[in-house]
């Protein structure tokens, strides 16, 4: 396939993708108004009355452990155990880009636009289901978080697209130089790495 179909292809996946997430941002407002929230500063605002309705929801915290079945009692632990490796990945990270990405010139990642804890915020949700949601935003946050920063980096060092397809790949990807393209590689190169981009902007707070 010639490369400038390749990229025409790339273009239009890059066009179908801002368009549906235009679109996605359009549904999200709608649903504002259906349960009627808002954000302000980042944090989320129900109205009072609707406050009062999502607690006649609320499960209490004894009915819902003792109707929680054994076997995922028992996982608990094991569960919140990896909160100390994504601890130390969020903060290695962190780490890392503050000191390398300033040296290679990379925009920062950030942290906030990836790690997002919100749904603490729903009156409906007793204080396990609370916390779990908090853990799970924190989790895949990072993971998140982390993918971006690795991505920009590969962007950085070495931006050569594979020679299998892969399944979803970070939004760098589909800048990258064609496998098997010396030529384009070398001379990127020779241009100080800067022939090509090597990240995406941050996006919008």
């Amino acid at each position: 396939m010639d490369r400038s179909v390749l990229e025409e292809i790339e273009q239009r996946l890059r066009k179908t993708r801002d368009e549906l997430e235009q679109e996605l941002d359009r549904q999200l407002d709608a649903r504002r108004e259906q349960f009627r929230y808002r954000l302000q500063r980042g944090k989320v605002r129900f109205d009072r009355e609707i406050l009062a309705l999502q607690k006649t929801y609320r499960i209490g915290l004894w009915r819902y452990i003792t109707g929680a079945r054994i076997a995922i009692l028992l996982t608990a632990p094991v569960i919140y155990a990896v909160a100390i490796p994504l601890a130390l990945l969020d903060l290695s990270v962190t780490i890392y880009q503050q000191i390398c990405f300033r040296v290679y010139g990379i925009d920062l990642v950030r942290r906030a636009d990836y790690v997002v804890i919100d749904r603490h915020m729903l009156a409906y949700l007793n204080f396990i289901e609370k916390f779990n949601c908090i853990y799970c935003g924190y989790g895949n946050g990072v993971i998140a978080y982390a993918r971006e920063i690795a991505g920009r980096t590969e962007a950085y060092w070495c931006p050569i697209k594979h020679a299998r397809r892969t399944l979803d790949p970070h939004p760098s990807f589909a800048s990258f130089m064609e496998f098997g393209d010396a030529e384009t590689y070398r001379d990127w190169l020779a241009n100080g790495r800067k022939s090509r981009p090597a990240a995406p902007p941050d996006a919008a707070p």
